[in-house]
């Protein structure tokens, strides 16, 4: 019986993180890493803690009200590593926007109404690259056209409400890459775009990956997006990682009921019948999780005595196959199909 641990290479990687805001348990025991150059897809259903994974470990979820315990370690130029967890306030803000870039959700929420694109954009690389106004400004214009941005020396001047959502979102990942940073997050970016542009985010994000050598981690309930960006997957139900493997491993031996449900639900082309797959019942209260383990109520696997009342470990299934389930074993998955 073995888990995961954090690489000693990785650029940024969380361990053993838990997140408890009064009687929720949002998050218990989540450890992955992402290498330099690689990207890592992190999936699974709203309120699943995808987003407060990477909030908790860059410092942007409050303490108080949140306890938040375990490491959250960034690599550093001479092989150490740094617990985020621990850095006061002034050493985080020098590690976000500069090592650390992030995309939100929501640009027309993350992006500030009553700044210009450009003092957006100039904010991060004068505080953190020292830059004078005058060099800022055009290493702004070289940012927008670098994410694709047309006419990008008018577009700098323009308020977010006069671009359209797609260019707000590139404009979000320009920010985020101002500074040439180790590790990109992005939560969720293609949500709320439609599938050409979607397409052209993603195209983006691996193009400007290639050329910078930057670690990505890519938050998505979208497997057809991340199945095609990732090289390796997280799968994350109830606060906890219940699969992880590389995204070849995943697509073809996926044996978690969890992931299994995930990939029956996906649209496909061609599938006979009117209706959707869906995983029946609902996640799980953060209050008042299960004393076993967290799908017990939505698997259709379980094994009642012990999946109702023991806590299913971390253990590997095949190399770098990771999996959290008394029913994932290809024994146990033959005799039930």
């Amino acid at each position: 019986m073995t888990t995961t641990n954090v690489s000693t290479t990785a650029a940024f990687g969380v361990d053993d993180l838990s997140v408890r805001i009064g009687s929720a348990q949002i998050l218990n025991g989540v450890t992955w890493s992402v290498e330099r150059g690689e990207t890592l897809g992190i999936v699974g259903e709203s309120g699943s803690g995808k987003s407060m994974t990477v909030l908790s470990a860059t410092g942007l979820v409050p303490r108080p009200p949140a306890v938040v315990t375990g490491r959250a370690l960034l690599g550093q130029p001479d092989g150490s590593q740094s617990d985020l967890l621990t850095m006061t306030a002034a050493q985080l803000r020098a590690v976000r926007g500069r090592r650390l870039g992030y995309v939100f959700q929501d640009p027309s929420t993350s992006l500030n109404p009553l700044l210009t694109v450009e003092r957006q954009l100039t904010e991060g690389l004068e505080y953190h690259l020292k830059m004078r106004p005058a060099e800022a400004s055009k290493r702004a214009v070289e940012l927008l056209e670098m994410v694709g941005i047309p006419d990008p020396a008018r577009r700098v001047k323009n308020y977010p409400h006069e671009l359209s959502g797609g260019m707000r979102q590139r404009v979000m990942i320009a920010i985020a890459l101002s500074c040439d940073p180790e590790v990109l997050i992005a939560d969720e970016p293609t949500t709320a775009l439609d599938v050409t542009i979607q397409a052209q985010i993603v195209d983006i994000v691996r193009s400007l990956q290639q050329r910078l050598g930057t670690a990505v981690i890519w938050i998505s309930h979208d497997l057809g997006v991340v199945g095609g960006l990732a090289d390796r997957i997280v799968v994350l139900y109830g606060g906890q990682v219940v699969e992880q493997a590389d995204v070849e491993t995943l697509f073809e031996q996926r044996s978690h009921p969890y992931t299994q449900g995930l990939f029956a639900a996906r649209p496909t082309l061609g599938r006979t019948g009117n209706e959707l797959v869906t995983i029946s019942g609902s996640p799980p209260d953060p209050r008042e999780l299960p004393p076993g383990c967290v799908f017990y109520d939505r698997c259709e696997l379980r094994l009642d005595d012990r999946c109702r009342t023991e806590r299913p470990p971390l253990v590997e299934l095949g190399p770098e196959h990771w999996v959290r389930s008394f029913c994932a074993t290809p024994e146990r998955q033959e005799a039930t199909a």
